[in-house]
């Protein structure tokens, strides 16, 4: 055999090795979902979505893979949710009180003391109320898949303790950019200010609000106690957090690809409600220790609130749907009077 031929043969066989084998496309390559959230990759939040991105690379063998982006990277949750509408990134986990604009049904999660305990709140965002109005979102572009938990929100301020209702006189409040709770607070007496959670920090150091109101898990992982010195704990709004999808990205999925997502959006709920509870039962103790003041809110004071918040509460009936509302308050009704 001559040097010629051997070199055609010897090429030939190199290029049968590197033919792809059939069935496989060497084009193929995972499908890349940004993930964009809130708080930062320590948070409770940050947390479950890394559990969440580990669900789905795992159900997919690697064919899907979430990039989990945080410290509002990709922008507040409002400009996330127009992304997300308009095709432009693929999910997002963020507060349920910033799509009260988009989905007017999204409100009623806002209304002041409507859940005594996580029981409750769990047993209604995850049955058919909650779902109901989960699915109003894919008339506007989105998808949602699960709630995970924020958590009840509490007071904090750098004035002065928050012990009855007209200590709020004054404080400057920063508060979501959600009329129910600009009306809420304008209502208890504060001077409510909306702003992003993305400046919020900056806002308290230089003093351009006086307080905010979060879970004590938010306060700590944003590290709220070296610029606030008063916690009150108010327990005044059950704050759940929603993981959403674009829903002209959703449709362009498989039947597979949705179920994957969707079975590591509620697996990741379940984790993160976990993580969010044992964390908030040791966050309270560790902001005493970094030196805030703490007090309760006496219960005589909560049925204060209450009673001031009555027309508030009518206008969230109104904006959500008499219905709507009805049927919440039925379904509450029914798990505080089951034994």
């Amino acid at each position: 055999m001559n040097f010629f031929r051997r070199t055609l043969l010897v090429a030939a066989a190199g290029a049968a090795l590197l033919a792809p084998v059939a069935g496989y496309s060497a084009d193929i390559k995972p499908r890349i979902i940004r993930f964009g959230y809130g708080l930062n990759e320590q948070s409770n939040q940050g947390r479950a979505a890394k559990f969440f991105a580990e669900q789905v690379e795992k159900a997919s063998q690697g064919k899907m893979k979430v990039r989990a982006i945080g410290a509002a990277a990709l922008g507040p949750d409002t400009q996330m949710q127009q992304a997300l509408i308009g095709g432009a990134q693929e999910m997002m986990v963020g507060s349920t009180a910033t799509l009260v604009g988009i989905t007017k049904e999204m409100a009623i999660w806002d209304t002041p003391f409507l859940f005594n305990n996580a029981r409750e709140a769990d047993a209604v965002l995850d049955g058919p109320v909650g779902t109901k109005v989960m699915d109003k979102l894919q008339a506007k572009g989105l998808v949602g898949l699960a709630y995970w938990e924020n958590g009840f929100r509490n007071l904090t301020n750098s004035k002065r303790p928050v012990q009855k209702m007209e200590d709020l006189d004054g404080i400057k409040l920063r508060v979501m950019q959600n009329n129910v709770y600009l009306d809420s607070f304008k209502t208890l007496g504060a001077n409510a200010v909306p702003l992003p959670f993305s400046e919020l920090f900056s806002a308290l150091e230089t003093k351009t609000v006086d307080g905010q109101e979060n879970p004590y898990n938010t306060i700590l992982s944003s590290k709220f106690y070296e610029v606030q010195k008063f916690l009150t704990v108010s327990n005044h709004v059950y704050s759940p957090w929603i993981v959403t999808v674009s829903k002209k990205w959703w449709d362009g999925l498989s039947k597979d690809e949705q179920k994957i997502l969707s079975d590591a959006a509620k697996a990741s709920r379940d984790f993160e409600r976990r993580d969010t509870r044992d964390e908030g039962a040791k966050a309270l103790s560790d902001l005493k220790a970094k030196g805030m003041q703490v007090n309760e809110l006496p219960a005589s004071e909560a049925a204060r609130m209450r009673e001031k918040l009555a027309k508030v509460n009518g206008t969230i009936a109104a904006e959500v749907g008499q219905d709507l509302w009805n049927e919440t308050q039925g379904e509450l009704k029914k798990l505080r009077g089951a034994k």
